[in-house]
């Protein structure tokens, strides 16, 4: 007869859980902790650290520089730039191309003059829309309006005569006050600029501009210019160190990080012969043209292409990656 002998089970070892309560209550050690504490803590600390940072990294939160402010704060530029804007040698009016036609004003590459290639596509005329227009579109000073109409009877050479000399005994003024501009034959030229500033000055010009040729008021194209023109937004920027000579940069307020991506185009008019040339802007724009199409072209140029094979650093980046995988490639 033959017997099956039991065979011996090897020892199993299990680790038993300690027996939790039924009504699943924690049966653990307990630590105090003060909740309020450590949000009074946390909320100083990071309130200490932003405040820290923005004192030393922040941008000014500078108000929108507008007609009114610049008539307000530094009218007597207000006035000089407006008289240049009347007798047409400010600097829009010898822009050239895409305002006016000012055959010598454009920017070459060669012998090609990239301004007069679309030609004058936003055309403005400086005296009807920056003085005149307005003036005949908001009433209500009878003064205003019959020096107005002496200046419209006028002959285009008359009118040229009376604002040029105003606008050459303007800079000879002490200060460039209009209150100290000698005698002259000015015509209508001195009520039609006082007219403009009290304007300006009660908020009514910038909305005047905005208006001319279009029904929605998203064209800050014209009053921008009227700012760039006088010197009171340049002496603004220049205090922020944003003048074209210095290396400065604004953020833009609630847009990060804002202007930064300008640094590329900014960089080129601090070096030679970029700063130095009159066709700047033409040659800063062709270099930028260059390399963007050289950036797009990375992935097809031999040896460039292959840096990241021979200079691994994606690979220190994506370390956890690759050392999980075990992957080899690049």
């Amino acid at each position: 007869m033959t017997t099956t002998a039991p065979v011996a089970s090897s020892p199993v070892v299990r680790a038993e859980r300690a027996p939790q309560p039924s009504d699943g209550s924690w049966q653990g050690r307990n630590r105090e902790y003060d909740l309020l504490k450590e949000f009074v803590v946390a909320l100083v600390v990071v309130a200490l650290l932003a405040a820290g940072l923005a004192a030393l990294f922040s941008s000014p939160d500078e108000h929108q520089v507008t007609l009114t402010s610049w008539s307000t704060a530094a009218p007597t530029d207000f006035v000089a730039t407006a008289a240049t804007e009347l007798d047409g040698t400010s600097g829009t009016a010898t822009y050239g191309a895409p305002y006016t036609r000012t055959p010598d004003a454009a920017q070459k590459i060669g012998p090609v003059s990239l301004q007069h290639i679309a030609g004058v596509t936003h055309p403005i005329n400086t005296s009807t829309d920056f003085i005149t227009g307005p003036l005949a579109s908001l009433p209500g000073d009878p003064t205003v309006s019959a020096a107005l109409a002496q200046w419209t009877a006028a002959s285009a050479a008359q009118q040229q005569s009376w604002s040029g000399s105003y606008d050459a005994a303007l800079q000879k003024a002490a200060g460039n006050d209009p209150a100290k501009v000698a005698p002259g034959s000015y015509g209508p030229v001195p009520t039609m600029l006082t007219g403009l500033l009290r304007l300006a000055q009660a908020g009514r010009l910038d909305g005047a501009l905005l208006l001319q040729g279009s029904f929605y008021q998203t064209d800050y194209t014209k009053p921008l210019l009227f700012i760039a023109d006088g010197s009171y937004l340049a002496d603004k920027g220049g205090a922020e160190h944003l003048a074209g000579e210095q290396w400065g940069m604004m953020n833009e307020t609630g847009s990060y990080p804002g202007q930064a991506w300008l640094w590329l185009y900014t960089f080129w008019y601090q070096v030679k012969p970029f700063s130095t040339s009159g066709n700047a802007d033409a040659l800063v724009m062709v270099v930028m043209t260059v390399l963007s199409i050289g950036l797009i072209s990375v992935p097809f140029l031999p040896g460039i292409r292959s840096i990241p094979k021979w200079i691994p650093v994606h690979r220190i980046i994506w370390r956890d990656y690759y050392r999980n995988t075990g992957s080899s490639t690049s």
